[in-house]
């Protein structure tokens, strides 16, 4: 079910999916999705379990490359390149492309050295002090653990470490932002401050961000992506894109009944 290509108005298009389909296998998780990422806009996945959302999320940075069944049919470009084509290194788009996941996974080392970790490795010569302070600024941590960095960054609260786990992605100087249910393992007030810190990001990053929570979608997404599932004769699920618009749009004004009734609650 082919959808249509729309981003936010006059605003330059990012990643672009085109007629996307991600097999595991011979299994199709995800049919035929074309969207826009806005640059400089929140975009937010929703949509049941098993829907692709995390799927596609991973395409834009390849991380699903590791696995060794998947694959992918039509395509996926970067400001107009080819994420797939044969000469692109995958580290190098996991580089611009930065992923926060879901559960906070802290290195076990200092605080100091989880946000120094991929500028070392990434070769950067300039001031590393300067760029770990600018980086837990960025997230919002850096009032609260200025004084501590030498400790380990497990022996931060969960959001907290979180927070880090964002300025960690933030200090390879990505250009986008991928994020899958950063919020759903923390507390109300943890997932504020994160809300927080996404609108102050997107004045300098794209961000993307897959989430179950209807309410975190309309408060922190410009765009909004909602996906579905339809079985197969074999009882299976396959994901497709049900629709993707501005976010009041999604929410209030939505074009297809079932996105009416998610954004509403009465399925899923």
């Amino acid at each position: 079910m082919a959808s249509n290509i729309r981003t936010a108005n006059h605003t330059e298009t990012v990643l672009r999916a085109q007629n996307l389909s991600v097999y595991y296998g011979n299994f199709l998780a995800l049919r035929d999705v074309s969207l826009d990422i806005p640059k400089n806009r929140i975009t937010a996945f929703i949509g049941p379990s098993g829907c692709g959302k995390s799927t596609l999320l991973r395409c834009y940075n390849r991380l699903n490359d590791l696995i060794k069944i998947f694959r992918v049919q039509g395509n996926i470009s970067y400001h107009g390149q080819n994420l797939y084509a044969s000469q692109i290194d995958p580290v190098e788009v996991r580089r611009r492309i930065g992923m926060v996941f879901q559960k906070p996974n802290p290195f076990p080392k200092s605080i100091y050295d989880n946000i120094a970790f991929g500028p070392r490795i990434n070769g950067f010569k300039g001031d590393m002090d300067e760029l770990v302070e600018r980086s837990l600024r960025q997230a919002a941590l850096w009032d609260e653990v200025k004084d501590k960095l030498r400790q380990s960054g497990l022996a931060l609260s969960g959001g907290q470490q979180q927070r880090l786990c964002i300025a960690r992605a933030l200090a390879v100087q990505p250009d986008v932002i991928l994020m899958d249910e950063p919020c759903s393992a923390l507390d109300p007030i943890s997932t504020l401050r994160i809300e927080e810190v996404l609108h102050e990001l997107k004045q300098q990053y794209t961000i993307v961000i897959v989430t179950h929570n209807m309410q975190q979608a309309s408060r922190v997404s410009d765009m909004t992506a909602f996906f579905n599932v339809e079985p197969t004769e074999k009882g299976g699920r396959i994901g497709y894109l049900v629709e993707y618009d501005e976010t009041q749009i999604i929410f209030h004004n939505p074009s297809k009944e079932s996105t009416q009734e998610y954004v509403s609650g009465r399925f899923g």
